[in-house]
């Protein structure tokens, strides 16, 4: 196995990698309890979502392990999960089966465009202010769901669409406590420091009585059955479904390659020029995850950010992402351990990941206004029309017509051309109420 992932070639070992995988999985374990959390709001049900996130995580982790061998972890996507819950479901009134169809969609149109090198083309031609702008928006949105989570921010009257909550109430002020020991772990370097603090919270809720206590702590998971293909594929090949589809297709494009590329850099896995060699295999295992996941009933997946803690702790090669997968396989026999943790609990946690995100903003180019003002009114269109898709295909649209209008066509690649012409098709079709 040491020869298989390559050990002496990346300069690392068993017990390097061993420590690197439970860093990745403890730092990006609040997962199991968010995105069943957020997906609960579109009506499906948490026990079989959280189910159909840890196999998800598990499948895609270990295809990156072993096909892939590279040391990332694979689950389902933030920003995703809210863009399925929030606006698909809920703003358009879509059903959650028929979203899964438009995941189901999505992946395997990854599949096909990974392996004849479409994708690759496509998201190459991305320009990074773009991609910066997304990932602060996405981070953005999450930070308000969060607030709104932990009862920090209420929904308000028309003319003042939100407003500040009654903090003074136990469970807000148990959510204020969990975000302040998150941030103080992560500004001490703690290993876990969102899980930590997403458990600590849910500790004092539960003993001071506002969590109920589960009779036993291990059990079988909870059955997947109510999301297991329950999948409407018919419904999202729709023509009214079209931008649903478009947008899944976008934010998966943006999500992938700053995450691949992104963590490779700080792995050391790059090449001379900038790319990382066999791209296409991480990309193939992200889009075969997003399959798997449509089928078992959660969101669009693929590599996870927050790998970047486990490659920190040295982690190179894909036996960090084995150890990650098998981590998740041991969380499945937790199921009453993790169901009940609160709003209050993992609101915090949502704000510090849009902390996170929010990352990519200080590297926009505030002195070129054809790349600034695509990039800010992606971010504005996403917080102030809640709605990820809307501000993703704005930015596509506005960047071409901006460098268009400036006599700066040469800039304008053929990839850059074809994603705007899918954002104009998601607003041909959007289903406007």
């Amino acid at each position: 196995m040491r020869t298989f992932f390559e050990f002496d070639r990346l300069g690392t070992g068993y017990r390097r990698e061993i420590v690197a995988g439970a860093t990745t999985f403890f730092t990006l374990s609040y997962i199991i309890v968010v995105n069943p959390a957020i997906l609960e709001a579109a009506g499906m049900p948490r026990g079989a979502s959280m189910t159909a996130t840890i196999l998800t995580a598990i499948f895609g982790t270990l295809l990156m392990a072993l096909y892939a061998k590279r040391p990332f972890a694979v689950a389902p996507y933030m920003g995703e999960n809210a863009f399925i819950a929030y606006t698909v479901v809920k703003t358009l009134g879509y059903s959650w089966q028929t979203a899964l169809g438009a995941i189901m969609v999505s992946g395997v149109l990854f599949t096909v465009i990974t392996l004849t090198g479409l994708r690759r083309w496509m998201a190459e031609a991305i320009p990074a202010s773009l991609k910066h702008s997304f990932s602060a928006g996405i981070g953005l949105f999450l930070a308000f769901l969060g607030l709104n989570s932990m009862g920090v921010v209420a929904m308000g009257v028309p003319d003042a669409p939100v407003k500040l909550a009654n903090i003074a109430t136990p469970p807000v002020l148990c959510a204020l406590f969990g975000l302040t020991l998150t941030a103080v772990l992560l500004a001490r370097r703690v290993t876990g420091a969102l899980f930590a603090g997403m458990a600590a919270t849910t500790l004092l809720m539960a003993g001071i009585g506002l969590v109920p206590i589960p009779a036993t702590l291990f059990s079988l998971p909870p059955s997947v059955g109510p999301l297991l293909l329950k999948l409407d594929i018919g419904g999202a090949l729709t023509w009214g479904f079209i931008g649903v589809v478009t947008s899944v297709l976008v934010m998966d494009f943006v999500d992938t390659m700053g995450t691949l590329i992104g963590l490779s850099a700080r792995a050391g896995l790059l090449d001379d020029k900038g790319n990382l060699p066999e791209i296409e295999k991480p990309m193939l295992v992200d889009a075969l995850a997003t399959i798997v996941a449509a089928l078992v009933g959660t969101t669009t997946a693929g590599a996870f950010i927050e790998s970047a803690a486990g490659i920190e702790q040295g982690g190179k090669s894909g036996f960090t992402a084995l150890v990650v997968a098998a981590l998740f396989a041991l969380a499945l026999l937790f199921s009453p351990l993790l169901t009940i943790v609160p709003p209050q609990a993992y609101g915090p946690v949502l704000v510090v990941v849009g902390m996170f995100m929010l990352e990519s903003a200080g590297k926009l180019d505030f002195g070129d206004y054809t790349e600034l003002m695509p990039a800010f009114l992606t971010i504005t269109m996403m917080l102030f029309t809640f709605n990820i898709g809307v501000g993703i295909t704005t930015g596509f649209i506005s960047w071409v017509l901006f460098k268009a209008l400036s006599g700066r066509f040469r800039e304008i690649t053929g990839g850059m051309a074809a994603l705007a012409a899918l954002s104009l098709a998601f607003y041909l079709f959007y289903p406007y109420h």
